[in-house]
């Protein structure tokens, strides 16, 4: 049979593996995609910055990014960290 394709990828189901609920999940992919976002903003001035990418991901779109990361557990979300900044 047959697997169907997914319009995300990695699949919802994996990236929820690796967080609490979707909630975390949305909060995680969004900060680390505005990280990305900034670094390529900051590179394009010439002055890098704190959150590196590889290579091959450059041209990918900075949320994809953030979910491939996650699947891979290489994000984790610190709730205090949250909680201080409000």
């Amino acid at each position: 049979m047959e697997e169907k394709s997914s319009i995300v990828d990695p699949k919802i189901e994996e990236l929820l593996e690796h967080s609490e609920n979707k909630f975390t999940l949305v909060v995680e992919a969004a900060r680390r995609a505005r990280q990305i976002i900034n670094f390529q903003k900051r590179l394009g001035e010439g002055l890098g910055g704190v959150a590196p990418m590889r290579l091959e991901d450059i041209s990918k779109k900075p949320l994809s990014v953030a979910f491939e990361e996650i699947a891979e557990g290489k994000i984790e979300y610190d709730r205090s960290e949250m909680e201080d900044s409000d």
